[in-house]
């Protein structure tokens, strides 16, 4: 089967990282389907809203440790991806650092669906979703100083804008394993929930999602991220603008009305 799965289904995305066997290990052929997957994402209206999870026993590994103990790079590939630091480089940048990247670019709410294991690069790969609901017996760890690298797919910017400069820089600096319960304390999972809850939970999450009015959630998603990188009067503006598009759209009246009556709203 392919190392990557990806399905639509009553407007939910479902991206499946499918290597269980190398506890889903980045692979080229996973990271080009991730990225096409998410370019379908950032495309479709017939999406409004995304979970990523992983199949078997973890929701990733990260890096694959047998291909860089081989010196093929962080995943195996036909391209020259580690005999020089240019070639290093890029592949980061031209092929696992799109993912974040083109997260940027998508307003539907993503969701990372976590269990097993989460490590390093993996870990990050949750850390770009706007929530993470987790097993209760995941662990977590930003692992990539025990082989002495550093975080080289967003980890950095993420981490601490979770949960503090001090926090990251520890969680980094020793590779500590937490519980899902202590991610959770410090701030770097949304929701733990019993093992056998968290696919259920997971999709009815993203029901619950996808019932809302869908431009209004988008616009939301988007007034909050870019807020973080502007004054309080320019975001004062940009949300009245936000404001004065959605008051003409048919789900604001389809929503006044149902509250009115006392009914739930149907929307397009």
């Amino acid at each position: 089967m392919a190392d990557l799965l990806f399905e639509v289904n009553d407007y939910i995305a479902t991206i499946t990282l499918n290597r269980p066997e190398a506890y889903n290990a980045f692979s080229e052929e996973m990271i080009t389907e991730w990225i096409k997957a998410l370019e379908t994402v950032r495309d479709s209206d017939d999406i409004r809203v995304v979970i990523v999870k992983g199949n078997g026993k973890s929701f990733c590994a990260g890096g694959d440790i047998k291909a860089m103990q081989a010196g093929a790079g962080f995943f195996q590939s036909e391209e020259d991806l580690s005999s020089t630091g240019l070639a290093r480089k890029n592949s980061l940048w031209k092929k696992i650092q799109r993912i974040p990247l083109l997260l940027e670019e998508i307003d539907k709410p993503v969701i990372a669906q976590v269990h097993g294991f989460a490590m390093g690069a993996g870990l990050d790969m949750a850390l770009m979703c706007d929530i993470r609901i987790t097993a209760k017996s995941t662990k977590i760890s930003e692992s990539y100083i025990n082989v002495a690298i550093v975080p080289g797919d967003g980890g950095a910017y993420y981490l601490p804008k979770l949960i503090g400069l001090d926090q990251a820089l520890d969680m980094f600096w020793t590779a500590r394993i937490l519980t899902a319960d202590e991610a959770k304390d410090k701030g770097v999972v949304t929701f733990v929930v019993e093992d056998h809850e968290l696919e259920g939970y997971t999709l009815n999450y993203a029901k619950e999602l996808a019932s809302r009015p869908t431009t209004t959630l988008q616009f939301i998603k988007r007034a909050v991220y870019q807020s973080q990188k502007m004054d309080l009067r320019t975001s004062l503006d940009y949300i009245s603008s936000q404001m004065a598009i959605v008051t003409e759209l048919d789900d604001f009246k389809e929503g006044v009305s149902a509250v009115v009556e006392k009914r739930k709203p149907i929307y397009n």
